[in-house]
């Protein structure tokens, strides 16, 4: 595997945004995350990874079956968009999509929410009305926090999230850890830090690569209140959540177990499936969800007021 190449992650874009509004007063990169696949198959929630081979913008030898594993063993399933709306409707899903009240998957339907304010209870992960606080005391994904209410302020981000179920047949995967990922401006520097704020990402946690069942602890449910331990009122900054689970295994993986492949014997290996056994290649991965930013503004009263 290479190392990505500069300007490939979403939020090295999103930091660039907040240079260009601290040079020019506006941000052309406030958007909003989700997750989608790139089949153009239309089968949009067809992205498990033991039951779909890959994608590619239809670059597979073959659509609905299983490819030769050599076809395309760096494509993946692919994602979920995820938008918080208040039914399904259209009007309602265009209205998420434009307050970027959205999140995207990397295949699990894990449930995601992400708030931000100035005053939150400390005990919110205990409250029933957990989102219903959220809205009340700041703002969701995609917002914008309001101006500091004074010297010293830090704000609060109230994290929340379940696990994927999953059919009964094959159980979603435990969460592992929560956490937030800030990009922000030091000296018109762009600076990025991700911090493990809620969960245990030392739990050790690992795959039977015989059978690819899930080994160890993890979460059903994960929520914190985390507050910024270096803001600064003066800086442009942006902050989103990500929410990690427990490794599970890659679907190329899942398919080489069907194929028979098994590296301990290299003659049980057949032709065209030297891949399998390619250390380069790896049979696990972490699925995760990330949210859609929230952003803070260095403004005044005075000029939020006018926006």
């Amino acid at each position: 595997w290479q190392p990505p190449a500069p300007g490939v992650y979403t939020r090295e874009v999103l930091a660039q945004g907040l240079l260009l509004d601290q040079q020019v007063g506006a941000n052309p990169f406030k958007f909003g995350l989700i997750g989608s696949t790139d089949t153009h198959y239309a089968t949009p929630g067809m992205v498990e990874e033991d039951r779909h081979p890959g994608h590619g913008a239809g670059l597979i030898s073959s659509r609905y079956e299983v490819p030769p594993i050599p076809d395309q063993p760096r494509f993946n399933p692919g994602g979920l968009a995820v938008l918080w709306a208040e039914e399904n409707s259209r009007d309602s899903l265009f209205a998420a999509m434009r307050r970027r009240e959205t999140y995207g998957t990397s295949g699990p339907r894990m449930e995601v929410r992400f708030f931000g304010g100035w005053e939150y209870a400390q005990d919110i992960c205990a409250a029933a009305d957990f989102a219903a606080q959220g809205y009340a005391g700041g703002v969701p994904m995609g917002g914008t926090l309001a101006p500091t209410p004074g010297p010293g302020a830090r704000p609060g981000f109230a994290l929340y999230a379940l696990r994927d179920p999953g059919p009964p047949d094959r159980p979603g995967t435990p969460l592992q850890r929560l956490q937030v990922v800030k990009a922000w401006l030091d000296d018109g520097e762009v600076r990025e830090a991700v911090f493990d704020v809620a969960g245990d990402p030392g739990n050790e946690a690992n795959v039977d690569f015989a059978t690819c069942t899930p080994q160890g602890a993890g979460f059903d449910r994960l929520c914190t209140l985390w507050e910024d331990p270096d803001f600064s009122a003066d800086e442009h900054a942006l902050y989103y959540a990500r929410v990690i689970e427990n490794p599970s295994c890659r679907w190329q993986h899942f398919h080489c177990l069907a194929a028979g492949a098994n590296c301990s014997d290299p003659s049980s290996v057949s032709p065209g499936l030297e891949v399998c056994c390619d250390p380069a290649i790896p049979r696990s991965v972490q699925e995760r969800a990330w949210s859609s930013p929230i952003w803070y503004t260095p403004r005044t009263l005075e000029e939020n007021a006018s926006q």
